[in-house]
This record gives C-alpha cells, sequence and structure tokens, in this order.
C-alpha cells in the first residue's frame, strides 16, 4: 500500500533542515580555528593569509544560513546574525592583512609606517657591524646581507603594525555585513508579509 500522505517528504525534509541546522555551529567553529589560528602565526603576513581568509568566507557564506527574520534584540535571529558577522568580519580582516602590510593606500593611518624604514636602515648597519673585518673582503655578501635583514626588519615592523590595526577593520567589515544583513532580511519579511496579506484578500 503506498503512502500518498507526503509524509515521507516532510520527514526527509525535516531531516535535512536539522542537519544544516546543526551543522553551522561546526562551521562557524571551524571558521574561527582558522582564522585565530592565522592571526597568531608569527612573522610576516603572506600571500596565503588571502587565500584563507577567502576560502573562509565561501565556506561560511556557503553553509551558513540565518534564521528568519524576527525583531527584538534578543531574538534568535540577532544572536546568530551577531556571530556570523563577526566571523565574517574576522574572515575579511585576513584577507586584508598582506594587502595592508604592503599597501600603504589600505593603511594609511599617520605614524603607523614611517618608523619601519628606519628600523631597516638601522638592521642594515647593524648586519655590516656583525661581519666586522669579513666586511671588507665580501662587498656582494656584505651587500647581500644587509639587504636581507633590511627587508626583513621592515617586513616584521609593517606585520607588527598591520596586526595592531587589524581587529578595527575586522570591526568595520562586521558592522557594514551585520547591517546589510538585517536590512535585507527585514525587507524580505516585510515583503513576504505584504504578499501574504494581498494574496489573502484576493
Amino acid at each position: 500500500m503506498v503512502d500518498h500522505s507526503g509524509r515521507g517528504t516532510r520527514s526527509s525534509a525535516s531531516t535535512d533542515a536539522g542537519r544544516d541546522v546543526a551543522g553551522q555551529p561546526g562551521v562557524i567553529g571551524i571558521a574561527l580555528a582558522a582564522v585565530l589560528a592565522a592571526t597568531f602565526a608569527q612573522g610576516s603576513w603572506q600571500w596565503f593569509a588571502t587565500y584563507i581568509g577567502v576560502t573562509l568566507l565561501a565556506v561560511v557564506f556557503s553553509l551558513y544560513r540565518l534564521p528568519p527574520w524576527a525583531p527584538g534584540l534578543r531574538s534568535a535571529y540577532v544572536r546568530n546574525l551577531v556571530a556570523f558577522s563577526l566571523v565574517v568580519g574576522l574572515c575579511v580582516a585576513i584577507a586584508l592583512a598582506p594587502m595592508m602590510q604592503r599597501w600603504a593606500w589600505l593603511l594609511p593611518m599617520s605614524g603607523t609606517r614611517d618608523s619601519c624604514p628606519l628600523l631597516g636602515a638601522y638592521e642594515s648597519v647593524r648586519a655590516e657591524a656583525d661581519l666586522g673585518e669579513l666586511a671588507g673582503g665580501a662587498g656582494a655578501a656584505l651587500a647581500e646581507a644587509q639587504e636581507s635583514q633590511s627587508r626583513t626588519a621592515v617586513a616584521d615592523c609593517l606585520s607588527a603594525t598591520t596586526t595592531l590595526w587589524l581587529p578595527v577593520y575586522a570591526a568595520g567589515a562586521a558592522v557594514l555585513v551585520g547591517l546589510g544583513a538585517w536590512a535585507v532580511d527585514r525587507a524580505r519579511a516585510r515583503g513576504a508579509v505584504g504578499g501574504g496579506g494581498a494574496a489573502a484578500g484576493r
């Protein structure tokens, strides 16, 4: 005897929805763990951090779904929105970090980058002093060592400065994402209510 009541379909849909909801905290946890690991990485910000940030953004946007919009600051929607926005903000900051370190227009705050070239020059002089008597007979090697030490010092200085400003960029991105998602979801909810009322009036 065939059951045409649709219970099997509804049960399957409910199970899939439950799995989707249950998997969302895991997605957020994985994203947070990866972002924190990248944040506390030592040394200069490398372009692989951009790849990590973009990958995490793709994962979060693909697998995470906010619950239906609901008014009130204590609603489940607002709690989920806050978590979602903060994670996206962190991912954006990680993706931007190598660019902020290398491109002055992304980190234009006065006094944030000025001391780094001076530190590089100091490391160049110190490299020459460390070589001592060997400096006279190894001009090419000395120049290479000075350049390497200077480049590393400047990169580390810019990396440290970038890390200090990352929370500001992450918070800014989180606020923009949160406000944008809230406005879009609120408009959709009101449109759905308006559409339902118009259909009922017919």
